[in-house]
């Protein structure tokens, strides 16, 4: 047997998430609805399931510790600009002015400054989410000491909803660098520039250019321009390339023997597997052990099914 989830239930202190918890209920196929930018991945809701919203609003913030616990109806958009007036930023991605902060986590799409923000898993560090029999649950803290037992934040990122409703998170921030600057280079190996760059925030690669943005204090971003000089001709630009609207999740060796064939245009994450490209992924089907896992998962989180009923997480 696995370990013993560490968790435990809220009391109804805070009356906006244990109003959050009475919505959802305790029967009844349910979904959370966010921005909807991500809203076809994983799969069709059932027919029938019926539709709530997450609460909203920053409820405390802490700079000085860089943690925010921020309400999942929040938009990214709305809590990065709070951040930014602290000189911080988090992991999350800011691709729509109505993208959520549950939905970033639900769905478990990084920023495409993945390298240097970090994850969206290594970020969170704390989540109260809704379980299926309508209780309010919490897993993790704002230090990771004396945690035992599964590591709840990181299961629910990229499970889609179907193993909790997400109404609140502790998040980690990190310092908005002093220097940040964006390149462009025509016909450089984007394998090698990720290989000789010290730690570059981002690498991007369309398939004949390849964009880098470079973060630091203002001597290290000279010197790994310095290194990009003998790779290619770079250019500064504003910033990244248009993305497409589709997100496909790859292995490196993958990323090596993308041609656009099955992408179309594509704009791939070199060194993070995130490709945006202009077809939607096709379906694959999960390993048996993954799908064993996953089934045994659903199974003790949602026993009869009723969160976010259709979607099935990994199945882009």
């Amino acid at each position: 047997m696995g370990p013993t989830p560490t968790v435990a239930t809220l009391t109804s202190t805070d009356p906006v998430l244990a109003a959050f918890a009475d919505e959802v209920g305790a029967s009844g196929a349910v979904a959370v609805e966010g921005g909807r930018t991500r809203w076809a991945i994983g799969g069709d809701l059932a027919p029938g399931t019926r539709l709530v919203r997450a609460p909203e609003g920053i409820v405390e913030y802490i700079p000085d510790e860089m943690i925010v616990r921020v309400r999942c109806g929040t938009t990214t958009a709305e809590l990065a600009a709070a951040l930014a007036e602290r000189g911080q930023r988090t992991a999350l991605p800011e691709r729509s002015p109505e993208s959520t902060v549950g939905g970033a986590f639900a769905v478990g799409e990084n920023h495409v400054s993945m390298l240097g923000r970090g994850s969206l898993r290594s970020c969170l560090l704390q989540v109260r989410y809704v379980s299926s029999d309508g209780r309010l649950i919490t897993g993790g803290g704002p230090t990771v000491k004396n945690v035992t037992g599964f590591d709840l934040p990181r299961l629910m990122v990229g499970a889609l909803g179907t193993l909790g409703l997400l109404a609140e998170v502790i998040v980690r921030t990190n310092p908005i660098p002093s220097a940040s600057a964006w390149f462009e280079l025509d016909g450089a190996d984007p394998f090698a520039v990720r290989n000789e760059l010290l730690r570059p925030s981002t690498i991007l690669y369309d398939g004949g250019r390849t964009w880098v943005q470079l973060e630091g204090h203002r001597p290290d971003v000279d010197a790994e321009l310095g290194v990009l000089r003998r790779l290619g001709s770079p250019r500064e630009v504003d910033g990244p390339p248009a993305l497409p609207s589709h997100r496909w999740s790859l292995t490196p060796a993958d990323l090596r023997r993308l041609d656009g064939h099955d992408t179309g245009t594509y704009v791939a994450g070199i060194g993070t597997g995130l490709v945006f490209a202009e077809r939607p992924q096709p379906p694959r089907a999960l390993s048996a052990a993954v799908a064993d896992v996953a089934t045994r998962m659903k199974q003790n989180f949602d026993p009869t099914g009723r969160l976010n009923p259709g979607r099935t997480p990994g199945a882009h």
